[in-house]
């Protein structure tokens, strides 16, 4: 191999390829990549050029409204709604209530011991969050991401102020002027006011609605809600004004993982190269012999949110909205060609359709299925366990130290500490009994009451009772020097409402 060259922090190998000098090499590896500048004429990291995208209407257009006015609509309204659940209890139907370790949702009360139901939650929405790709690609991120919602609203102001892509386009390129001025102004204000709503909703869904509303205009509500109204305030501000495509191609994981979801049935929009090639400029009365239905108009490009050309392919940047579908929908109408250059459709189908074959729609295939049992089965076990939950939950605590006690007349004995959980709204007189020890006894530590086979606890509503108990055996009764024992919450009809298996301590 031929000696390297250098030339101005390029080295140029035998294999005639410029490749950093070690210098530059050592400038980047410290943290130092402007380094490349003047090595190969330009920085290593290029400004955001920035999305203008036009107004278009059609179809998926109006399915895109449709979702955002439901989306919006559940996000505001929501914290508004009320349920009853008797006196004492907060009346709101969703509400997560981190002072009263809570969450409320309709009829259903969570407490903090079963945060496995958020966490089922969670998977049910990862489930069918893939579920929904494998099908029909990224269709979350196009309708009802929260990024996209927002961002298209935020979109939707601004054309109101500032007018459609190219008014905007040469509104920037102006200088500053009064005209300017007050439209960048008042489209600010609006994202402002829009962000300031979204923080405030935010908010109510962990306070009760009207009442933290009341508090944030008087001034009287608490230093942490004033700061995660203003967090989330500022954060839809920057995401939906300022970041926009920028969240969905850099800051999103999504797009990286979703492919693995994807197959060759994969409903995508996608560009009919087939049918489009080879594109180019067309005139009125020109013959469409030898060419394809691409005008090469690019009102693909003008009306998508992420700024890229379909027509090189699916991508990730690629949100899945179907914008470029309505825009090129009209202009295939304008120039009288078939409707749906681009189109909702799988890889299979467009090789198909390439062979003027029918397209074929398999929604039913081995990765769909997995995905919908694996639903099916989440959900149905969130059901039943929501169904058999029960209203009461006993949970024991053996002492660590001491084991045990040996007590004068010989007999032994174990402490405790017994906590009553009662979900209902009413208080409850329950009785304690242990099974597996004959002869035992049992009291409470604070109280005048005698040994006695039972106790009595009281436990009140909604509430965490915690008792200290002991309980005493004599040694004839110990078969081992652990002895299983059961503890049971039995009420007033006699029925068993909650049990624990603990243990007896005793000598080898």
């Amino acid at each position: 191999m031929a000696a390297s060259r250098r030339r101005k922090g390029v080295v140029v190998d035998g294999m005639n390829q410029l490749v950093p000098s070690k210098k530059v090499q050592s400038d980047i590896a410290s943290g130092q990549p402007e380094a490349m500048i003047g090595v190969f004429g330009s920085s290593l990291y290029a400004d955001r050029v920035k999305v203008y995208p036009r107004a278009v209407s059609g179809h998926f257009r109006t399915i895109k409204w449709a979702v955002l006015i439901a989306c919006l609509a559940i996000y505001y309204i929501t914290p508004w709604l009320r349920w009853d659940r008797g006196p004492n209890a907060p009346d709101q139907a969703l509400l997560l209530d981190m002072v009263g370790r809570r969450g409320y949702f309709f009829w259903i009360e969570i407490w903090p011991q079963e945060v496995y139901y958020i966490t089922g939650l969670l998977i049910l929405g990862a489930i069918a969050l893939f579920l929904a790709t494998a099908l029909f690609g990224r269709v979350w991120c196009g309708y009802a991401c929260p990024q996209t919602v927002w961002t298209d609203l935020f979109m939707l102001v601004e054309r109101w102020i500032e007018g459609d892509r190219n008014a905007r386009m040469r509104l920037d390129q102006k200088p500053m002027s009064f005209d300017k001025l007050w439209r960048k102004i008042a489209k600010h204000c609006a994202w402002l006011l829009i962000a300031a709503a979204t923080g405030g909703a935010w908010i109510m869904y962990f306070q009760d609605a009207p009442t933290v509303t009341r508090e944030i205009f008087t001034g009287e509500a608490s230093g942490g809600t004033y700061f995660f109204f203003g967090l989330f305030t500022a954060t839809t501000y920057t995401l939906a004004g300022w970041a926009r495509e920028q969240v969905c191609t850099y800051m999103c994981p999504w797009p990286r993982i979703q492919s693995a979801m994807l197959d060759e049935h994969t409903l995508n929009v996608t560009y009919q190269a087939w049918r489009g090639e080879k594109r180019g400029k067309h005139k009125a009365g020109e013959s469409w012999e030898g060419r394809g239905d691409c005008v090469d108009c690019r009102a693909c490009v003008n009306v998508c949110p992420t700024g890229i050309d379909i027509r090189d392919g699916w991508q990730m940047e690629c949100i899945g909205c179907g914008l470029c579908i309505d825009a090129c929908d009209e202009i295939m109408s304008k120039v009288g060609r078939p409707q749906r250059l681009i189109d909702f459709v799988s890889l299979a189908n467009l090789d198909r359709r390439a062979k003027k074959q029918p397209s074929i729609l398999k929604l039913v295939r081995t990765r769909t299925m997995i995905y919908a049992t694996l639903l099916v089965v989440v959900a149905a076990i969130m059901i039943a366990a929501l169904t058999l939950r029960h209203s009461f939950e006993l949970n024991v605590l053996h002492d660590r130290s001491p084991l045990y006690v040996t007590l004068s007349d010989g007999s032994l004995r174990n402490g405790y500490t017994v906590k009553v959980l009662n979900k209902t709204r009413e208080p409850a007189f329950l009785k304690l009994v242990v099974d597996g020890l004959p002869g035992a006894e049992m009291f409470l530590a604070g109280t005048a009451e005698e040994a006695a086979s039972s106790l009595n606890l009281p436990v009140d509503a909604d509430t965490v009772a915690e008792f200290r108990l002991f309980l005493k055996a004599s040694r004839n009764s110990l078969k081992a020097g652990v002895t299983p024992i059961d503890l049971r919450l039995i009420n007033a009809d006699g029925r068993v409402v909650a049990q624990y298996r603990a243990q007896f301590n005793g000598p080898n």
